[in-house]
Order: C-alpha cells, then structure tokens, then sequence
C-alpha cells in the first residue's frame, strides 16, 4: 500500500556503531593489541577528500501523503497527531534519516529506541 517515506541506505546497519535501534550482533571475540575490527571500521575505509561528505544514501518522502496524514490527525509517530504538514514533513525526512544510520522499529525495544531518538532530534530542530 501507499507510504510516507521510503529509505535507501548505501552502507549496511553493522556500518555504525551499535545502539538501541540497530540490527542484534554477534558476540565478538576479545581484541588483542589493536587487532580486529571495530565497529565504525566499515565508514573509517571511505576516507573522503576534506569538505565533502559520505553518501549514506536516500530518503524518498510522499510530500502529498504527509500533508494529508497531518491534516487528518494521521500523523506523528504514532499516527494520532493533528499538525502542521510541516512538522509531519520534519517528522518523516528525520525517520527515514535514521534508517539511512542503521536504525530499526522492527522489534518493539527498537521502535521504543529510534522514537526516542526522532523526539530529540525533532526538539533540537525546532529549538534552533
């Protein structure tokens, strides 16, 4: 069926550090003398030339679907929110910003993690 927003990440999950809202990991073996892979390893091999960034990929928002999801009190994380399409917008670019970084709302301590996290991106942004 129709979507809000769709995220196409060029990096893997295991690409960034671990946290709430990622992919489970197998145990690693201890680390001996700077040996072994660390997590981030996978986005310290894109070294890049100074000012520009890496790539983590898209994010695809259905501008008409957010205005409508706002307006009908469809909207917000838990699609029971009235408010601006403009907030809906910021809600969705943020999400799916985040699934670009390896995070997930499969499980339900995944869900509770990323939307912590888009409510404190979402205060940062609208404070500033």
């Amino acid at each position: 069926g129709p979507t809000d927003v769709l995220s196409f990440p060029l990096l893997p999950p295991e690409a960034f550090p671990p946290h709430q809202g990622g992919p489970p990991r197998p145990a690693r073996p201890a680390r001996s003398a700077g040996r072994g892979r660390t997590p981030g390893d996978e986005l310290r091999a894109f070294l890049l030339p100074p000012g520009t960034r890496l790539h983590l990929g898209d994010v695809v928002v259905s501008v008409e679907r957010a205005i409508e999801q706002a307006e009908a009190g469809r909207g917000g994380q838990a699609g029971d929110v009235r408010w601006a399409p403009a907030d809906e917008l910021r809600l969705l670019v943020v999400h799916g910003g985040l699934h670009l970084c390896g995070w997930d709302h499969a499980e339900p301590a995944e869900e509770t993690a990323m939307r912590a996290l888009e409510r404190e991106v979402l205060r940062d942004v609208t404070t500033a």
